[in-house]
């Protein structure tokens, strides 16, 4: 009776936190209006597409895309299948062989199917990767180096703001060219076509990483630029300790920049070049012209765009990661 009484009076001491209203009112708001705010599109996205009558049918709604999502996984499932049973016939084959000719040395032929939706979604997130990665390694070092050197930015500024503005697809045809005049081996380890791709990312990634790594670098608090000196650091001291934690914003603000703007220009450039990727997808399906064309490249848009949301939320949080500065956005 008496240790009920102490652990009454012990529970009636404790102060639980209580949700006030703000606490509620803002949770609802982060819920509830951008649920509002979907539902509001889609009821607008059904409507416009009644009315709209295209050389392929109507305009394709939500529940035609939805169709096609589900079409389109199903394909995926099916290659996946026939790929198993392609290599399982061949495992069968070379066992038969190797039985009856002890000699014989077993070759096993790569799969060589249609790619899938998720073929090229996945070969498109590796290209944009790959490229934006390369761009990274050499932007940011290019760019602290920049910004430390105020000869070395007046030597190379002219040059960056003249290739700035520069469509990245108008590299395209330049890259092109010069992979296929360089990169002329007979069996090729990596496609020519990945590489064109990739290096166009690469160079519509550069620009805004060096430019804003050197602004990053120049605007360093002098008074941290003080200290490293009283401290006589050495030069990759100075940049480790420093100059990175320092900069780390305009540095993650350049990369997020750069990576959405390279998304963009990969599917573009899938397109244009005809290289494997969703940007190939879509174009492959525009000129297909069957009845459901219009409702696959929809749904091909809505990936586009929620990968594209996906990359600069990664990027977003590995920024808050390896920052100082929590408030960054």
């Amino acid at each position: 009776m008496l240790s009920t009484t102490v652990n009454t009076r012990k529970w009636q001491g404790l102060r639980l936190p209580q949700l006030n209203s703000n606490m509620i009112g803002s949770a609802t708001r982060a819920v509830a209006l951008p649920l509002i705010g979907i539902l509001a599109f889609l009821l607008l996205w059904s409507v416009a597409a009644q009315s709209i009558d295209t050389s392929l049918g109507k305009f394709p709604g939500p529940s035609a895309v939805l169709e096609q999502f589900n079409a389109l996984h199903e394909e995926h499932q099916r290659s996946r299948e026939k790929e198993v049973a392609f290599y399982e016939r061949q495992e069968v084959r070379n066992a038969k062989r190797v039985a009856e000719d002890p000699s014989y040395e077993p070759k096993i032929r790569d799969y060589t199917g249609k790619e899938t939706f998720v073929d090229q979604i996945l070969t498109s997130l590796i290209t944009v990767m790959s490229g934006f990665l390369l761009a990274v390694a050499i932007a940011i070092p290019l760019g602290i180096t920049i910004g430390l050197s105020r000869t070395l930015n007046s030597a190379i500024n002219p040059i960056v703001q003249i290739f700035k503005p520069v469509s990245p697809l108008a590299w395209l045809p330049l890259v092109t060219m010069v992979v296929s005049a360089l990169y002329t081996t007979p069996d090729p380890a990596i496609a020519k076509s990945f590489l064109n791709s990739m290096i166009t990312v690469t160079l519509c990634c550069l620009w805004p990483m060096v430019i804003n790594t050197a602004m990053g670098v120049a605007s360093i608090d002098n008074d941290l630029v003080n200290v490293s000196k009283v401290l006589r650091l050495p030069a990759l001291r100075h940049v480790q300790k420093v100059v990175l934690p320092a900069s780390v914003p305009m540095i993650f603000a350049g990369m997020r920049l750069s990576l959405g703007v390279a998304w963009m220009v990969l599917i573009a450039a899938e397109m244009l070049a005809q290289n494997p990727g969703l940007g190939k997808f879509v174009w492959d399906e525009f000129q297909n012209g069957s009845s459901d064309s219009l409702a696959r490249i929809m749904a091909a848009v809505i990936v586009i765009g929620f990968i594209g949301f996906l990359l600069d939320r990664g990027m977003q949080a590995l920024q808050r990661l390896v920052s100082w500065d929590n408030a960054a956005n």
